[in-house]
């Protein structure tokens, strides 16, 4: 009972830790071939490289603040 009790306790207390969470951020990505820009949160194939980011939204409109 004692060490259940404890349990408890403890993931009361690392709750607001484990729901601290927040979404990942969205960056725009230039095509190697034409230069066109698209916005994404992962890596769209080996013919894009990383142009500019992070930002909050998927339009890639909103700059995030990086901590």
């Amino acid at each position: 009972m004692r060490k259940l009790t404890f349990c408890l306790c403890g993931l009361l207390l690392a709750a607001p830790l484990l729901l601290n969470a927040e979404p990942a951020a969205w960056f725009q990505w230039r095509s190697k071939a034409n230069g066109s820009l698209a916005c994404s949160q992962t890596p769209l194939g080996p013919g894009w490289e990383k142009f500019d980011g992070p930002y909050r939204d998927a339009r890639c409109k909103e700059r995030k603040l990086v901590k």
